[in-house]
């Protein structure tokens, strides 16, 4: 199997894994707060990736520098920063408007990755793709027209989820400049076990309850960061960011044939943009935009 391949399926599983998440969440809500959450998920990962790499006989300790910095960093602003930012903010505003805002994700990959990752140069069918992916996530998640012109974006907790946004952008390019070498355990372990360290300080000043739907989250999302950064060794970093989109297709499908949700219109011809902005990420290489032009300009 070719490793593109092997990556558009590490990506879907990861957003399969996304999908579930907030139906888990909001049950493990019911007996713990957010931060509290976040904290059992951190330790679960941890533990669970730990179990993976050992049982696996792969190498632990990480000790060239760069490395080292790179995986602090999406560890801090990745988990830390962004998660419990984008957490806090769906509080505060619709959750309409924080998915769809966590989905201009891609754009922000594209415009930092241009400068960022050079040899990430994408072309005509890739930003075809990600528009109809992008298109996709707004159609299953809106569910109707009048749902998706009534948008009034510009709260503060619009801009927190924003923010949330841009930093996880940066993290993904940061994974995929510099940690493209690590196993994807390896790198689950390393953001969440940094996550997990500072979370201890936190244990004597808050009330800490355990729940078996905390640490069903901390499976899933383990499961889904593991597919997620498995994707990144393979594929360009907008095209992870794209195919995650498929997150809320997956939501609506599992809503429609476990929950006995109906499906729109619009949510089903959300799901078709799904197919076909995964054909047009999943083509053949061909010459990026940038080199066209150069080319046809020469």
């Amino acid at each position: 199997m070719k490793q593109k391949t092997i990556g558009i399926i590490a990506v879907l599983f990861a957003a399969l894994m996304w999908a579930m998440e907030p139906v888990i969440t909001k049950l493990a809500y019911r007996g713990s707060g957010f931060v509290e959450t976040s904290m059992i998920r951190a330790f679960v990962i941890t533990l669970f990736t730990f179990l993976l790499i050992v049982i696996a006989r792969k190498p632990l300790i990480i000790r060239d520098k760069q490395t080292f910095t790179a995986l602090g960093y999406i560890a801090l602003m990745g988990t830390l920063v962004a998660d419990l930012i984008y957490y806090y903010a769906i509080g505060v505003v619709p959750v309409v408007n924080a998915v769809l805002l966590g989905h201009l994700q891609p754009v922000f990959i594209i415009l930092i990755g241009y400068v960022i990752l050079k040899k990430d140069r994408i072309q005509g069918s890739d930003y075809l793709g990600i528009l109809f992916l992008m298109m996709s996530a707004m159609f299953v998640t809106t569910k109707t027209i009048d749902n998706l012109v009534q948008f009034n974006f510009g709260s503060i907790g619009d801009v927190l989820v924003l923010f949330a946004t841009i930093t996880w952008a940066t993290t993904a390019l940061v994974t995929r400049k510099y940690l493209i070498h690590l196993d994807a355990a390896t790198i689950t372990l390393y953001r969440f076990a940094f996550a997990s360290f500072v979370f201890v300080f936190l244990i004597p000043f808050i009330d800490l309850s355990l729940n078996i739907y905390q640490i069903l989250v901390g499976l899933i999302v383990a499961c889904g960061t593991i597919g997620y950064y498995a994707g990144l060794r393979r594929l360009k970093a907008a095209h992870v960011s794209g195919l995650e989109l498929a997150a809320p297709v997956f939501a609506a499908a599992i809503g429609f044939f476990i929950l006995k949700e109906d499906i729109t219109l619009l949510q089903i011809l959300g799901m078709v943009l799904l197919f076909i902005g995964i054909y047009c990420l999943s083509k053949k290489e061909g010459t990026p935009i940038k080199n066209h032009f150069e080319e046809r300009i020469s």
